[in-house]
């Protein structure tokens, strides 16, 4: 495994994760460039929510492997779909469902959602996972909790490190196809 270098960021990337919660994962959840377990075409983004790890095929039969968070078995969401958007330093609305569980949450929504920002649970960047035109209301998205990277605690969104998440967010383009599978990877 090779480590990969960390992407460029701009002064709101280097300002805003200054003040975001810090915490490093296992290095097992670091950014590598690996074999490509998935067999996918280069482009594709393939998620193993057993193992907690994102993949990014690439030529050559290798890949970038990221740690993320997941959900846990009753949030857990598989399925095929494409990012539909993309967004830096995105606004924050908690879902419906979210907002049932968690009651808290209803200022939050009632404000119109929570700016983009360090303290904002999507972190630095959001992919939008689309199937067809109908957003799945999942997201590939930085967190402001990194300490939980590799573990089964979102509500079904993809969690990744903020750094990771810019680094594939540069990467992926809106069309890209990405697979959360089903079974481990």
């Amino acid at each position: 495994m090779a480590s990969t270098p960390d992407p460029t960021l701009t002064g709101r990337d280097r300002e805003f994760m200054s003040l975001a919660p810090s915490g490093n994962p296992p290095a097992q959840y670091g950014r590598y460039i690996v074999d490509d377990p998935t067999g996918e075409p280069p482009g594709t983004v393939t998620i193993d929510t057993f193992n907690n790890y994102l993949y990014y095929s690439m030529p050559n039969h290798k890949a970038i492997r990221y740690g993320v968070a997941t959900g846990n078995e009753a949030s857990g969401w598989t399925g095929q779909a494409t990012i539909g958007k993309k967004a830096e330093w995105p606004r924050w609305m908690p879902p419906a469902d979210m907002l049932e569980r968690w009651p808290h949450l209803r200022p939050t929504a009632e404000a119109g959602g929570l700016p983009g920002g360090p303290d904002n649970p999507l972190g630095a960047r959001a992919m939008y996972l689309f199937q067809g035109n109908k957003d799945t209301l999942y997201r590939i998205h930085g967190t402001n909790e990194p300490s939980l990277i590799g573990q089964h605690v979102s509500s079904g969104c993809i969690r990744m490190r903020d750094i990771d998440a810019i680094d594939l967010y540069n990467r992926v383009r809106v069309g890209t196809k990405v697979i959360v599978a089903d079974k481990p990877v």
